[in-house]
């Protein structure tokens, strides 16, 4: 089996496993979604150490794409009818120099387009894009990150804030305390240059948790 046959089974058995787990759970809270730096975020043991009532379910699967997400929107998001959707999706699709912002915009748009045709009522949170660090990425990842900059990052935030503001969707950015002043991924939160340590997530847990936690809000 080749590494990218194992990496689409691996995705395939994650949403299967959701998909049992969504029988299971509450209706109307709060869902994260997304690829493997919303996957890795550890939202649900942070709330248990920190003794908060607030119930979150992180449905991000590592590897996915827009379109990937958008194909699995049901087990992802949908089933679960959150109140409050917080949604980190399109940096891998940033890794590929033939897919452009504008078409990365597109996708997610089709994304939102859905989401809010199923869940009218829903709260959507459109998170900036984390940054990255290439001096301290390793050598196998270093040539991703020569197309998945911090420039071209930038970009495509003010592209999603563009495109929040168009669906009445709130575009957050909780990714100051995990840049060195350089704008870089601070070399201690990074595995490898992209993903982000739980020591990394820990640092935005609080401003992440002042959205989750805040009052509900009128889009319109």
């Amino acid at each position: 089996m080749t590494q990218q046959e194992q990496a689409q089974l691996d995705k395939m058995k994650k949403a299967k496993n959701f998909r049992k787990l969504n029988k299971k759970i509450q209706t109307g809270k709060i869902v994260c979604a997304g690829s493997s730096l919303m996957e890795m975020f550890p939202i649900e043991k942070f709330l248990v150490e920190t003794g908060r009532q607030t119930i979150i379910y992180n449905r991000g699967i590592g590897g996915y794409m827009v379109k990937e997400l958008h194909d699995n929107l049901d087990v992802c998001v949908l089933d679960l009818k959150p109140s409050r959707l917080f949604i980190n999706i399109g940096t891998n699709d940033l890794s590929w120099s033939s897919i452009t912002i504008e078409q990365l915009i597109k996708s997610y748009e089709s994304v939102l387009e859905d989401v809010y045709k199923a869940l009218p009522d829903i709260e959507v949170y459109v998170m900036a894009y984390f940054p990255i660090n290439y001096e301290a990425a390793s050598e196998e990842m270093k040539p991703c990150l020569l197309i998945r900059t911090n420039e071209r990052i930038n970009e495509a935030n003010i592209a999603l804030s563009k495109m929040a503001e168009k669906f009445g969707a709130r575009y957050i950015d909780v990714n100051d305390r995990l840049k060195d002043d350089l704008g870089r991924l601070k070399a201690e939160y990074t595995i490898e240059g992209m993903h982000i340590k739980e020591e990394g997530y820990k640092a935005i847990f609080d401003d992440f948790m002042k959205y989750a936690d805040e009052p509900a809000w009128d889009r319109d």
